[in-house]
């Protein structure tokens, strides 16, 4: 590995943070389409140079926007997929002959072995599917078809496909989630979808064990071990290791389980992170402290990362894109906040450095070493 790109895209704009691999000094790039929202940057993980971006403007619309040189330059995709360019729309459509609009894009998901091939997953809550680079998109409209749709509905933030993961033993084999609908799997690549509901438990809905409705912020994967999930939920922290059959609370000694981000550890696939928020109605840090909670036991034993990291009249929140880990020896684990900072720590939550500071909001962060 030469070294580490973090893609962050913020609430005006997207910024590509480049490191070597001892990751102590980070280059910072000027603003990517100053002014732009930008939901969501991801890098197919075959071609490291391919990077994907959705970029969204109140008075614009929203763009697709790919790179093949890591950034460097880029080139509107998408245009096939149908958006209308009416200004202050921000809808794209899916060609039929009764256009179905959507809003934005949350989510873009690379496959394992394609890099033309692409998921997106929009607001309010569909699939999409690309596999020629972004120019043509199609609907794997079976999710929102499923029998099951008219009882989904929107989160604070909109009912939004955030999530999405692809099992890298069974490239067939899809799971999603969606605020407030819950998550769902797909065996047969995105033909049919299921509700993998079992377990959760929501009590603002009227029954709290529901097959759909509860609101998931998060799904994380380790990729040796595709079969175990692990969930951040609007209150709890669930695991499955049954490809979501059954889930079970792993919150433990948590202070409080509400929270946005989940990842795993990139050489321990019973380490987990999270950032505990103080509740749904409070997104900030308990007491003003910025904490990353970290469990080695796949969950119910927790323990605070804090050397580093602000602990006193800190009251950003960590959006449900906003952590990421990269690969390297020593796991690099990295968050952003809504106060435009980005942390990083090369020890797995050891001790935190700060990469940049006083970005706009951040709303995601992917990292990637190549």
């Amino acid at each position: 590995m030469n070294g580490v790109r973090v893609l962050v895209g913020t609430r005006k704009g997207a910024f590509i943070l480049t490191s070597d691999g001892k990751r102590e000094k980070w280059d910072v790039s000027e603003p990517q389409f100053g002014g732009w929202q930008f939901y969501h940057l991801k890098a197919s993980p075959v071609d490291p140079n391919r990077i994907y971006a959705s970029q969204s403007s109140d008075w614009f619309g929203q763009t697709m926007q790919r790179s093949s040189d890591g950034g460097k330059t880029w080139e509107t995709v998408g245009n096939k997929f149908a958006y209308d360019g009416i200004p202050g729309t921000h809808q794209w459509y899916d060609g039929t002959a009764h256009p179905w609009e959507f809003k934005r894009v949350w989510h873009l998901e690379p496959s394992l072995t394609d890099p033309d091939t692409v998921y997106a997953g929009v607001e309010d809550a569909a699939l999409f599917k690309t596999t020629d680079g972004g120019q043509n998109w199609t609907e794997l409209s079976h999710l929102r078809g499923h029998s099951t749709g008219s009882q989904w509905a929107p989160g604070a933030g909109g009912m939004c496909l955030h999530t999405i993961l692809i099992d890298p033993s069974n490239h067939d084999r899809l799971y999603v989630a969606i605020s407030a609908a819950g998550a769902f799997r797909s065996d047969n690549g995105g033909e049919t979808w299921k509700p993998i509901t079992k377990g959760l438990f929501s009590k603002m809905l009227p029954d709290p064990t529901a097959e759909v409705g509860h609101c998931v912020h998060r799904i994380a994967m380790h990729p040796s071990r595709p079969k175990t999930l692990f969930m951040q939920k609007h209150w709890d922290v669930m695991r499955t290791d049954d490809s979501g059959e059954s889930w079970r609370k792993v919150s433990g000694n948590l202070p409080t389980d509400f929270g946005f981000v989940i990842d795993v550890h990139a050489h321990d696939p019973e380490t987990i992170f999270i950032v505990p928020i103080k509740s749904d109605s409070e997104h900030y840090p308990l007491e003003g402290k910025l904490q990353v909670f970290r469990s080695k036991t796949g969950g119910h034993e927790w323990e605070p990362l804090t050397k580093g990291l602000p602990q006193k009249d800190c009251y950003v929140n960590v959006l449900r894109e906003a952590m990421d880990v990269d690969n390297l020896d020593s796991c690099g684990v990295y968050f952003g906040t809504t106060g435009g900072q980005v942390y990083a720590s090369t020890n797995g939550g050891d001790a935190w450095n700060t990469i940049v500071r006083d970005l706009p909001p951040v709303v995601s962060v992917e990292v990637q070493a190549f």
